[in-house]
């Protein structure tokens, strides 16, 4: 039987939007902020030829530039200001998160509540800095070197001057777009930084689709392959719709309590836990792991003497770290893997989710509260981990096998990507209209309490 809650959730129309005022504003601040972070991209650097770095780009397509291009939603294909796209940003979140649980230190800032968080957001701004001026560097020298062989540059005067250039413009559009983010999560609706990456995701879907159905019309591709791709990817989201809302429920129970009526009642309720506790973090934090040392390695290789141990090493990675190789494949399963659990022993914690429900009275039938309880949890929590990340890897990495590499941007980390996404931003959306329609009840119930006195 459907809760009150459920209920009301049902009885929520698009009607409900006009009298929504404070999610009226969330939703237009948010619609602008990506707005702005769309023209962003089409900004280019200081003393970029934009003609010759087309020209570059055609050269390079399918490899791991395309996958980052697809990410920054064509900002790198652009070498725009914010051709970085957030990824220096999360890997600063991840080195920051993963030093949070080895040194004693940092747990005990992380411990402090509010204070605390602020410092460690502070310490992954300067990791985001730090990060973004390494691969601009590179990206720079890059740039320099790339089609010299073939006697065309897409840097109009290459020097240090271009470099430093290079840096700090690409420094202040990362800072930009992590501002950018921040303000969305607190000034609008959904998760920003997860909102930028999907809207550079959904931004090249159009010139895919046109990509793809003009190979179709020159004979290049296969319109039964493509509807094939089409099938899966239509099956792949119902697949990540039923299993983002699949959870396992702990029944929890709690003493029998005196009701106005002398009656005694015993309260029972449920502890939710979600088959994909970590969302999609796990697949963007493998993803930006990955790509941060292949762009060095694809930027800086043309600088690098070839026949070199360091140009060796470089090639080696170029060639079989590239978007679609087995050794990619496995280290991305691996991260998705490990980034599953680890983010999930972050978000949930057995030991204070025992202590909680022992401090309210609260037990699990069958099992003693206290130490037991926490150890029930995580046995149930890591069963339920197991799934998920099995699921996360299935979907990101399954389809990048199969799907053509025509429809990069159709991957399974894209379609993961954006219908989390869009799940959550409608949740909080249907949320914001739920409070709203609660006001309004809890309105006329003072209003018709006033009237009969």
């Amino acid at each position: 039987m459907a809760s009150a809650a459920e209920q009301l959730a049902a009885n929520v129309s698009l009607s409900q939007f006009a009298k929504a005022t404070d999610l009226k504003k969330r939703l237009w601040f948010t619609i602008g902020a990506l707005i702005v972070f769309r023209l962003l991209s089409h900004v280019p650097l200081p003393g970029i030829d934009p003609r010759a770095l087309t020209t570059l780009f055609n050269t390079t397509k399918g490899g791991v530039l395309d996958f980052f291009n697809t990410f920054s939603g064509g900002a790198l294909n652009r070498m725009s200001l914010i051709a970085l796209g957030v990824m220096p940003y999360i890997t600063a979140s991840i080195v920051v998160q993963l030093s949070t649980s080895l040194s004693p230190a940092l747990a005990a800032i992380k411990k402090e509540g509010e204070s605390g968080r602020k410092k460690l957001n502070q310490y992954t701004r300067y990791g985001t800095v730090l990060l973004t001026a390494i691969q601009g560097y590179f990206i720079a020298v890059g740039l320099e070197s790339w089609g010299a062989s073939e006697g065309m540059s897409a840097v109009v005067q290459p020097g240090m001057l271009f470099r430093v250039t290079t840096v700090i413009s690409l420094i202040g559009g990362t800072m930009f777009l992590m501002w950018l983010g921040e303000q969305i999560t607190s000034r609008g609706i959904g998760n920003g930084v997860s909102l930028i990456i999907m809207a550079g995701i959904v931004a090249e879907l159009p010139r895919t689709i046109v990509n793809e159905l003009n190979s179709i019309r020159t004979g290049a591709g296969s319109g039964l392959a493509a509807l094939a791709a089409l099938a899966m990817i239509i099956g792949l989201i119902l697949f990540i719709c039923f299993m983002e809302r699949a959870q396992r429920r702990v029944l929890i129970q709690y003493p029998k309590r005196q009701t106005a009526r002398g009656m005694m009642q015993q309260d029972k309720s449920h502890l939710p836990l979600k088959i994909n506790t970590a969302n999609v973090i796990p697949p963007i934090f493998a993803s930006s792991l990955l790509l941060m040392p292949l762009t060095i390695t694809q930027f800086a290789g043309n600088r690098i003497d070839p026949d070199t141990a360091l140009g060796q090493a470089f090639g080696w990675l170029n060639l079989n770290l590239a978007h679609g190789t087995p050794l990619y494949l496995v280290l991305y399963t691996v991260g998705i893997v490990f980034f599953s659990f680890f983010y999930t022993a972050v978000v949930f914690n057995p030991e204070e989710t025992a202590d909680n429900l022992k401090r309210y009275g609260g037990f699990i039938p069958g099992i003693r509260p206290g130490k037991n309880t926490e150890v029930y949890l995580d046995y149930v929590l890591t069963r339920i981990t197991v799934l998920g990340a099995a699921y996360l890897a299935f979907i990101c990495v399954v389809p990048e096998m199969v799907i053509p590499r025509s429809l990069i941007g159709f991957g399974g980390t894209s379609l993961l990507i954006v219908v989390n996404v869009t799940v959550d931003t409608v949740t909080q959306i249907q949320s914001h209209l739920l409070a709203h329609q609660y006001g309004d009840l809890i309105k006329k119930a003072k209003l018709k309490g006033g009237a009969r006195r």
